[in-house]
């Protein structure tokens, strides 16, 4: 009878990590962890880009017209000389403004893919220009200078925008000095919290020199609607000042917007209340506007041809019995041809005559 011997099987060998591969020690295994769940909750929230801080009420700018009213007489004369990449010259004429004196400015702007350039100077020698480089689709650098014949109006910005997933930073440098650094620095964050709802904060420290330093903070938050048809927006900037903005779409041409600025600063309270209106027509904008203070204001945009508009902006003050109108024009004119700069017309429709350059 045969006594059955037992066999014994080694277990297969653990594989030891490379060489080059860096062992966690036991102590940062919890935090690890920790942060893993953390990413991974919140790449499930799918929370949307908020947009930066500086772009915090766009909608509710491009629909105010303090960015587009004028007076007096102006012209905007630019040609089109390339458009892949794109170059482009500008005369600007303006004159017979109340508030301002007659003046020229000749603009030169370059785009491509990745970087933007545009200069300008004006009659009086004052020379500006801005670049921006975008090193990948979340990383722009930003630069803006200007050199200016008046005492204390030149200046350098340098700047840096990040989009993340959720959430985006900028960091901003006005006139820095390597040497005692002095300047004015900002830094701004802001985080989607949910898909409609995003808060951020900005913060100021100007440095004139040893021992002369300020800080100061501003608090945001906007409020998206999940069909983006309307946006709410607030900052509080400081103790007592307030600047909160409210824009609607209403339908594909029409949108309105609200403005309200509020400052209870100690020694001085005001506030001022603007509510706006753009229609855009086939060919046509015309932006009405009225505020608090009694003033009333429109502003029509008349396109004739893609290349030529004819601008008309007025104002009237009722509480100080004064009125402002300003009469402009835009032409494009361009050596390319309708297929260079993108403007095929439909099918079955007459093309538009180009003018000569």
């Amino acid at each position: 009878m045969s006594v059955p011997i037992p066999v014994t099987v080694d277990p297969p060998p653990v594989p030891l990590p490379p060489a080059s591969a860096p062992v966690a020690s036991s102590s940062s295994w919890p935090f690890g962890s920790i942060y893993n769940r953390f990413a991974t909750w919140r790449k499930s929230l799918d929370l949307p880009n908020p947009g930066t801080v500086e772009n915090l009420s766009k909608e509710a700018k491009q629909t105010l017209l303090n960015n587009y009213a004028f007076d007096g007489a102006r012209a905007d004369l630019s040609k089109s000389l390339s458009m892949n990449p794109m170059f482009q010259v500008t005369h600007s004429f303006h004159l017979g403004s109340q508030t301002s004196p007659p003046t020229y400015h000749f603009g030169a702007m370059f785009a491509n893919d990745k970087a933007f350039l545009h200069g300008n100077i004006d009659n009086d020698g004052n020379l500006s220009g801005r670049f921006n480089q975008g090193w990948s689709a979340n990383n722009v650098s930003k630069a803006q200078a200007q050199l200016s014949t008046q005492p204390g109006q030149s200046f350098l910005q340098l700047e840096h925008d990040y989009q993340g997933s959720d959430y985006s930073l900028n960091a901003k440098a006005v006139n820095p000095s390597p040497a005692d650094l002095t300047g004015i620095y900002m830094g701004s964050y802001m985080q989607s919290v949910t898909k409609n709802l995003a808060f951020g904060v900005e913060s100021i420290l100007q440095h004139q020199g040893p021992g002369l330093s300020d800080i100061g903070a501003a608090y945001l938050a906007k409020y998206t609607s999940s069909d983006r048809n309307w946006i709410a927006t607030a900052q509080v900037q400081g103790p007592g000042v307030l600047q909160a903005t409210y824009w609607q779409k209403l339908s594909e041409k029409v949108d309105v917007a609200a403005d309200l600025q509020v400052m209870a600063a100690p020694g001085r309270r005001d506030a001022l209340a603007t509510l706006a209106a753009r229609y855009e027509l086939r060919m046509a904008s015309f932006r009405a506007q009225v505020d608090s203070t009694g003033k009333v204001s429109a502003y029509l945009e008349q396109r004739f041809a893609p290349t030529f508009s004819f601008l008309v902006s007025g104002e009237i003050d009722h509480f100080k019995n004064a009125a402002k109108v300003g009469v402009g024009v835009m032409i494009d004119s361009s050596s390319l041809s309708p297929e260079e700069m993108g403007m095929v017309p439909p099918p079955g429709s007459p093309a538009l005559p180009m003018p000569q350059p």
